[in-house]
């Protein structure tokens, strides 16, 4: 381009001695300002991954765009284990986590700030700037007064550690790598450096005294990783450019800068033979179509996650392979196709020329120029000139009409993805109770302690577990993996009933912590077999019916009450629910311990602060069951015989002629009269029978009448519930 315009207008005002120092003047100009000839422009690439490789340049990046980066310092993997168990439960399980701690270089000019980030393919980054795992991201927007990371200072020496101004940058710090199979993972990143853009800010950071105001209507984004006549060669394909090397200041503009064209006079004719145009002094003439026009356009689509695309000119298909442009430009997909849609257009006029011998030297007409021929249609745009003995002969293009480049709305499909889930992080949701004793799971002497743990997003990615033992100190539980308890609260209350009863009558609603969240129906059978069992506070409980309410509201009806010996007294609103589907994580009663103040704390990525929990149904796991179908006979003789019979800690299922193995390490029951906190006349027996004297039993009617006998089963580790056996009068 400057070689054509220095060598123009050197001739015109020094002849062809100037004519070739304007030509030497143009080349060193195409040199310092374009870079070599022998080099390719930027070209469109599928989206690359962060790399680390010596001399590679790094690009600036105007507007929106994904970049992948370049690696630029690194330590090595830091390794952290964990030791979970080891005491009576069992074998001592050790787990092993690795975080990383890098920086990434961006860009070579200033950047305001990062958009998203894609690890894998996966989201990283979120667009409020959230990380999804664990780890701390700082940003160097590459300013010339930024000071030095402080992870790399405190790791490589105020001595050896650059700031690295005007080098956009990031340091990730402590980067969990359990996600990405304890490897760094492959990033993209989404650089945000203008809100807006034009030709000026791409040239004017590397040449000086340029005017180059071109908009660049529909442009989101735009890397330059080469020499700037590569980022010109680009554009020109799709906005035709023109380029003036005035006297001091070198000028870039969009073509049809002219407020009009230039109206040439008559053609002039030449005496010599041969010359062109005879008597007519020009000559005119069309060239054939290109049997392989440009119709494909490849861009970056902002609206697919900066993906390539492809859009499709109007027109028949040429045989073959189809030429395309490569515009690594981040682009809708309407503007993409009007883009190309006028590259057609123009090529199609373009076809037209005309070469025209004047007798008049008129400096404005210069290549680039749009001027008029006397008696022939429309503008024509100089190519080139020459000042010859027979006069100055211009060569020209037709240029299209200024609506004839412009189509019509056409409308255009970027195409469907399917992008990551970019939700925000979700706080966690946490209930810790024990559970009845089950006979397989193993020691009957430890308790059975699970917390349910959840979130109301399904973006949750899980929580580190810990057990306060009551004195504020943290001992880690492990993960709680990511499979979600269904949980919820209660919104009504629950009178209380009978453990004996099937309460058909009754209903509670509940609402779910995620509207997403399902409950279903049971039969009386799946009842039999243990379905739909539910933590409801302190008591577990089966219900038969579920019914949606919408909005993760719930109708439960149809209830077993009082299952696994807990007791089923009256429920108040607000109370916590955990379906006990299995979802719940088994908890180290070794490390939780038996503090009365116990409680299990959950952190994770969504939580501002930690999450407690005290352990619900505190003591189930080792305290018997009540005894149950007591008996009282008053015989003949005044004699009060009571029987009871006992049941045992994980023995749900009663087998008729076959009694219950004895779970505890003797058989013995308490047996009390008087109230249940503090009775007057107390009995320790092996069986689970009694004999009482009339004058014992006239004696108590003495001390306290109309009270009643109550026995408990004395178990290894605690009392049960009391079973009322009789009353006295």
């Amino acid at each position: 381009m400057a070689t054509l315009v220095f060598s123009a207008v050197g001739t015109a005002l020094g002849g062809p001695i100037g004519g070739a120092i304007g030509s030497m003047m143009g080349r060193q100009l195409d040199t310092v300002v374009f870079g070599s000839p022998h080099r390719e422009g930027a070209r469109l690439k599928e989206l690359e991954v962060t790399t680390s490789s010596y001399g590679q340049p790094l690009p600036r990046h105007f507007g929106r765009m994904r970049v992948a980066g370049q690696m630029i310092w690194a330590t090595d993997l830091v390794e952290s284990s964990e030791t979970l168990g080891g005491g009576k439960s069992g074998a001592a399980i050790t787990s092993y986590a690795y975080t990383a701690s890098f920086a990434v270089a961006l860009a070579s000019r200033p950047i305001t700030g990062l958009g998203r980030i894609w690890a894998d393919g996966r989201l990283l980054r979120g667009v409020e700037g959230d990380l999804k795992c664990g780890g701390t991201l700082r940003i160097h927007r590459g300013h010339a007064d930024q000071t030095c990371d402080p992870l790399m200072l405190a790791a490589e020496g105020a001595a050896r550690c650059p700031a690295h101004r005007d080098l956009a940058y990031v340091v990730f710090e402590d980067l969990d790598l359990s996600e990405f199979y304890n490897r760094i993972p492959s990033l993209t990143f989404e650089v945000l450096a203008d809100e807006t853009f034009d030709l000026a800010a791409i040239v004017g950071d590397l040449v000086e005294d340029v005017e180059a105001s071109v908009p660049l209507d529909g442009f989101l984004g735009m890397t330059c990783d080469g020499p700037l006549s590569g980022a010109l060669q680009t554009i020109d394909q799709v906005i035709p450019l023109d380029l003036d090397a005035g006297p001091e200041t070198l000028v870039i503009a969009r073509r049809l800068r002219q407020a009009r064209s230039i109206n040439l006079g008559a053609a002039t004719i030449s005496a010599d033979d041969g010359e062109f145009g005879g008597a007519s002094g020009f000559s005119r003439d069309r060239a054939m179509a290109d049997d392989k026009p440009v119709s494909l356009l490849r861009y970056f689509d902002s609206e697919r996650d900066y993906l390539p695309s492809v859009q499709h000119a109007s027109g028949q298909a040429a045989i073959g392979a189809p030429r395309a442009i490569e515009l690594p430009v981040a682009l809708d997909a309407d503007t993409a196709r009007t883009l190309i849609e006028r590259n057609r257009r123009r090529a199609d006029w373009s076809r037209e020329r005309i070469t025209w011998r004047t007798g008049a030297l008129d400096p404005e007409v210069a290549p680039g120029a749009l001027v008029s021929f006397p008696g022939i249609a429309g503008q024509w745009r100089v190519l080139e000139w020459e000042w010859r003995h027979s006069g100055v002969e211009i060569s020209a293009a037709r240029e299209a009409p200024l609506t004839a480049d412009m189509p019509g709305r056409a409308g255009a499909d970027p195409g469907r993805i399917n992008p990551p889930q970019d939700l925000p992080s979700a706080e966690t949701v946490l209930t810790a109770f024990e559970l009845p004793l089950d006979p397989t799971g193993g020691d009957s002497g430890r308790p059975r302690l699970l917390a349910a743990v959840s979130s109301a997003g399904a973006n949750w990615r899980g929580a580190a577990l810990f057990a306060d033992r009551g004195d504020g100190e943290l001992h880690p539980l492990g993960p709680s993996g990511r499979r979600r308890a269904i949980m919820g609260t209660t919104l009504t209350g629950l009178p209380a009933s009978s453990p004996l009863l099937f309460a058909r009558g009754s209903g509670l609603e509940i609402a779910l912590i995620d509207p997403a969240m399902q409950l279903a129906s049971a039969t009386t059978r799946q009842l039999a077999e243990g379905a739909n069992l539910l933590l409801v506070g302190d008591e577990i409980l089966q219900f038969a019916q579920a019914n949606s309410l919408g909005g993760g509201r719930w109708r439960l009806s149809g209830f077993l009450r009082g299952r696994g010996a807990t007791d089923a007294a009256a429920h108040l609103p607000d109370e916590p629910v955990v379906l006990l589907d299995g979802s719940s994580v088994a908890l180290d009663t070794a490390i939780v311990g038996t503090a009365f103040d116990r409680r299990i704390v959950a952190l994770g990525a969504g939580d501002q602060a930690a999450v407690l929990a005290p352990v619900r149904a505190s003591g189930l796991t080792l305290r018997p069951p009540a005894p149950v179908h007591p008996r009282a006979t008053l015989g003949s003789d005044g004699v009060l015989s009571l029987r009871w019979v006992r049941r045992a800690r994980g023995e749900w299922v009663w087998q008729n002629g076959i009694d219950v193995p004895l779970v505890e390490q003797v058989e013995s029951y308490l047996l009390g009269y008087g109230p249940d906190e503090s009775p007057i006349a107390t009995w320790t027996l092996t069986q689970p029978r009694a004999e009482l004297s009339p004058a014992l039993l006239a004696e108590l009617s003495t001390l306290l009448p109309g009270s009643v006998f109550r026995v408990r089963q004395q178990g290894t580790h605690a009392l049960s519930a009391p079973l009322t056996l009789f009353q006295l009068t």
